[in-house]
C-alpha cells in the first residue's frame, strides 16, 4: 500500500474513532491500533525505510533485527505503536479495569504516531 493509502485509511479510521462514546475503550484501543499501524507504515515509506510492498502489521511479528532497525529509523512511532498494541491484551481482551484511562492513553499514542512527536516510556 502506498503512503497516502495509508494516510487515508488513518484519518477515516480517526473518523470512526471520534464517535465513540467513554464507554468504547475496546474501540478506541483497537481502532487507535489500526489508525497508528496505517500512520506508521505511511511515516516508514515516506521515509524510504520500508517499501509500499512491506508494510508493518503489527510490532510483535517483526523480528529483532527488524523492529531494531526500524526503531532507529523512527523510535517515537515505533515505541507508541508497541504501547498501544500492549494496552490490547488486558483491555480488549480481556477484563481489566480502567479501560477508559488505557482508552485515553491510546489516543494519546495515536497522537504520536500520527504527528510524529516524542513518546513518552
Amino acid at each position: 500500500m502506498k503512503a497516502h493509502e495509508h494516510r487515508a485509511i488513518a484519518e477515516r479510521i480517526e473518523r470512526s474513532l471520534a464517535k465513540c462514546g467513554p464507554a468504547d475503550h475496546e474501540m478506541k484501543i483497537e481502532g487507535a491500533m489500526l489508525a497508528g499501524t496505517h500512520w506508521l507504515n505511511a511515516a516508514l515509506h515516506e521515509a524510504g525505510v520500508t517499501r509500499s510492498d512491506a508494510d508493518v502489521m503489527h510490532s510483535y511479528l517483526l523480528t529483532v533485527n527488524e523492529y531494531r532497525r526500524l526503531c532507529v529509523a523512527d523510535e517515537p512511532r515505533m515505541v507508541a505503536l508497541s504501547a498501544i498494541e500492549d494496552l490490547r491484551p488486558p483491555f480488549v481482551r480481556g477484563n481489566r479495569e480502567d479501560g477508559e484511562d488505557a482508552a485515553r492513553r491510546a489516543l494519546e499514542l495515536l497522537a504520536v504516531l500520527r504527528n510524529g512527536a516524542t513518546a513518552k516510556r
